[in-house]
């Protein structure tokens, strides 16, 4: 019997992307960063999934060499199948890695990535964690579930905050990244449509086939679960998104940074 956690993968696997997003989003992000698009630069995308931001970013960042860093290996698999047919997967390494300490050296990257993924470090711990990464100047662009107002139906609060101990405000999302030594650049929220016509649709016309193969207990909670967010955000959407937070590692600076206790190679 599959775990719970083979299961998500399983059925998240042949999506185009593992949570709200588009490439649209992802162009307007990587345009706050103020990088050059000519630049050779140094990517890491963290918790890329199957290479939804990775393959834009290949293809705005001709130059860029990116290395694609997730957890699942059937993800990376994916990816590196899309990246073969767009003709871009010489610039991208894929990385089967845990993100809470990814093998890469401190101080060497001109631009994190990571969308939709910090989550599961906690944004607070996933910033301060990747600070030590970026070289001085470089630029974190990363996408977080946040509230859009202060003011929430009850039903939508009570779902996030026991899904996600961090939910929180653009305001204290930016503080977070303030304190934890970033100067913010720029922040947007995603459209509705990057979490309905870009993932939930998607997801929803999967769930037929995934539980008539597997009709177990543990693949019907997985798929109720699903449906109960899909359904509170179909109510409720107006009062929740993710929030897209751009922010640069300061050129100098007094703070302290946030360096793990090994170190790696990229």
């Amino acid at each position: 019997m599959k775990t719970e956690l083979a299961l998500l993968a399983e059925l998240h696997q042949d999506a185009q992307r593992q949570g709200p997003g588009s490439e649209e989003a992802t162009r307007l992000a990587l345009s706050l960063t103020r990088l050059s698009p000519d630049a050779p630069l140094r990517v890491a995308d963290i918790g890329c999934g199957t290479g939804a931001s990775t393959l834009v970013l290949a293809q705005a960042l001709p130059r860029a060499s990116i290395l694609a860093l997730d957890f699942l290996p059937s993800f990376l698999q994916r990816l590196g199948e899309r990246a073969q047919a767009l003709g871009v997967a010489r610039r991208i390494r894929r990385c089967l890695a845990d993100m809470h300490c990814p093998p890469i050296t401190p101080a060497s990257l001109d631009l994190i990535w990571s969308e939709g993924a910090i989550y599961n470090m906690g944004f607070a711990s996933g910033v301060r964690t990747w600070l030590s990464l970026l070289r001085p100047g470089g630029i974190l662009a990363v996408s977080e579930i946040t509230w859009l107002h202060e003011c929430r139906p009850e039903a939508l609060e009570r779902h996030w905050d026991a899904a996600y101990g961090e939910m929180g405000t653009a305001a204290d999302k930016l503080r977070t990244l303030e304190a934890a030594g970033y100067e913010p650049l720029g922040y947007f929220p995603l459209p509705a449509s990057c979490w309905t016509e870009n993932y939930y649709d998607p997801l929803e016309a999967r769930f037929s086939e995934f539980l008539a193969a597997h009709p177990s207990p543990e693949a019907r909670r997985i798929v109720e679960e699903e449906r109960a967010e899909i359904s509170l955000f179909r109510q409720y959407g107006a009062s929740v998104s993710y929030g897209f937070y751009i922010a640069a590692k300061p050129a100098t600076s007094s703070r302290p940074d946030f360096s793990p206790h090994r170190r790696h190679n990229t």
